[in-house]
């Protein structure tokens, strides 16, 4: 079961996540509409007057109800003008003309009819081996959301094939971080650089691929730490229509959650480590638990939700595969990628609303 420190932390954000909540549902359900409605007109002419015909025998059989696809298709023309070509030569992510975010764009939809406590899981560090990377978008269920190294070779082609499989896409964000992967072709975001270097090591990053729905940031650490240093990110990132994810296992409220919620940017986070190593059982019982926390119902309470996040690994990866065949029959739980889990604020929320293409289907 998590922490009583995770158990404040959900608290904490309760009200901020029921915005979340019908933010998301209003785009997922407008969708659902669509995926699950049959037409209402006849399917035979009307009968000639004054005769008596025998009842028809013949009909048109319901199908049965299907998901939404994973992805929302809105054209090359609507999908290019989300690209910002700098000068340089950079294509950056924006918000288009018509009002698209990368973060709502590019996220995967998924079946609100599902029970409303919600699980998901999010594998960072893809891309440090390929073998592991390939294992990972192939195997683990289109529902586990996948944060790639953005100095991943051919990151682009990785990007494509994990949409094909079903998977929502994110950036590690590029930061100086000792007990992470050594960058090999970006330097990373430091404390000691001026924001306009920051800014420049972002948008390197930003423009590495597109499809994404925002970065991923472990904390804590000196970047997500340093309110001077992380202010100028967070607002270009929101500027651009991305969203921020955040790992940390601390129950306190972070500078990066106060800057999301000041700069407008869809925030969500994580406390739940599933391959800590100094917990017993693994990654399996570490996602059994949680998953059992979340089950639990609470009389007048909204129902619960969390995310747990792991690294690629082997045996991580044929846990989740493991865990998810185990799911086949109906579960109290819904998996769900990282957008279920999002929190939108005020000053998110009033971005949103200018933006009235965002609740297309």
């Amino acid at each position: 079961m998590p922490t009583a420190g995770h158990r404040t932390g959900k608290q904490r954000a309760r009200g901020g996540l029921i915005a979340a909540y019908a933010f998301v549902s209003s785009l997922v359900v407008a969708s659902a509409l669509l995926a699950f409605g049959f037409g209402s007109g006849p399917l035979d002419a009307a009968e000639p007057v004054g005769e008596t015909m025998p009842p028809r025998q013949t009909g048109s059989l319901k199908l049965p109800p299907r998901p939404p696809p994973a992805f929302r298709d809105l054209g090359t023309a609507e999908t290019a003008e989300m690209i910002e070509v700098t000068q340089g030569g950079l294509r950056l992510p924006q918000i288009s003309p018509s009002g698209w975010m990368p973060w709502i764009a590019n996220s995967r939809r998924f079946d609100p009819s599902g029970p409303p406590a919600r699980v998901g899981l999010l594998m960072i560090n893809v891309g440090a081996s390929e073998p592991l990377m390939r294992r990972a978008i192939a195997e683990l269920p289109g529902e586990v959301s996948l944060a790639f190294l953005p100095d991943t070779p051919d990151l682009q082609h990785w990007l494509r094939r994990a949409h094909e499989h079903g998977h929502e896409a994110y950036l590690m964000l590029p930061v100086e971080d000792p007990s992470g992967p050594a960058e090999r072709g970006l330097r990373p975001i430091d404390t000691s650089a001026s924001t306009a270097e920051n800014l420049r090591r972002l948008r390197l990053a930003m423009a590495r691929g597109e499809g994404y729905v925002g970065f991923v940031v472990r904390s804590p650490g000196p970047v997500p730490q340093s309110e001077a240093t992380a202010r100028a990110l967070v607002k270009e990132i929101a500027d651009r229509g991305l969203a921020v994810v955040e790992v940390n296992p601390t129950p306190d409220t972070t500078v990066l959650h106060r800057l999301t919620v000041e700069l407008g940017a869809g925030y969500a986070r994580s406390t739940n480590i599933l391959d800590y190593k100094l917990a017993g059982g693994g990654v399996a019982e570490s996602l059994d638990r949680l998953v059992a926390w979340i089950g639990e119902s609470e009389p007048g309470r909204p129902a619960r939700h969390a995310f747990g996040v792991m690294q690629p690994d082997n045996a991580t990866i044929d846990a989740v595969v493991a865990w998810h065949e185990r799911q086949a029959a109906p579960t109290t739980v819904s998996l769900v990628p990282i957008i279920g889990h999002f929190e939108c604020r005020d000053a998110c929320m009033a971005r949103l609303g200018a933006q009235p293409a965002h609740f297309r289907p």
